[in-house]
């Protein structure tokens, strides 16, 4: 199957199945978010989201964190993974903030990633989640299930390089969804270790399915949504 064709029908079964997809990070406001995705690297965003409530309310602005020191939001966020360096991250992206960009969070990715914590994954997040830009944010799930869908090429070896074939091959008006319908079908479906190939609506065209179980029959009007 040519790869076009594996972005048509990955295309036609999410925006039937799942059109306006989210994120799972709990927030209200641009702030919030860059919060949330900063530390939700190398974490779950359920562990996030029990996390945050507390750390908004201690530092409910960028001027409340920009004045705030590591260790005073170490113990907000100590069940986090990597706890020091992320409360390093937070205190440090406060201040900047505050300092170079009016207390608003930047709307480029460009000027994101100057911001401590945050790389090009965060920021893509960012631009994609809160101004809808045509952004690929490339995390352990997407690029899984981006090379085993067979959507990139096996000489795609790093994120940037499968970022780059999905915003090639992907409407740019889809861009924005199809981060999310990768993330979460990587996430409930299609696991690191044991992918759940048998209620995987996508298998008829799964480029991993088809090497790896090529004897069995593969009907997906009988599997389920997905990502339920």
């Amino acid at each position: 199957m040519r790869k076009r064709e594996r972005y048509k029908l990955l295309i036609e079964h999410f925006t039937q199945n799942f059109p306006d997809p989210e994120t799972e990070l709990a927030y209200s406001n641009p702030y919030e978010l860059i919060l949330a995705v900063v530390l939700s690297a190398q974490c779950t965003d359920k562990r996030v989201n029990m996390v945050t409530p507390a750390l908004f309310e201690a530092f409910p602005t960028p001027e409340h964190l920009a004045a705030a020191t590591p260790e005073e939001i170490f113990p907000i966020i100590r069940s986090i993974s990597y706890p020091n360096n992320k409360a390093k991250h937070l205190a440090g992206l406060g201040r900047m903030l505050v300092e170079q960009f009016n207390a608003e969070v930047p709307s480029t990715v460009e000027e994101l990633v100057k911001l401590p914590g945050v790389g090009r994954k965060t920021a893509n997040v960012i631009v994609s989640v809160i101004w809808n830009q045509p952004a690929m944010a490339v995390d352990t799930h997407v690029f899984r299930v981006s090379k085993r869908l067979g959507l990139v090429s096996k000489t795609a070896k790093t994120p940037l390089e499968v970022e780059k074939e999905l915003v090639a091959n992907l409407p740019q008006e889809l861009i924005a969804k199809a981060h999310h319908w990768l993330i979460l079908h990587g996430r409930y479906i299609c696991l690191a270790r044991r992918p759940k190939c048998e209620e995987c609506p996508l298998t008829h065209f799964c480029a991993f399915f088809q090497k790896y179980y090529p004897n069995i029959p593969d009907d997906p009007e009988n599997k389920v949504g997905g990502i339920a």
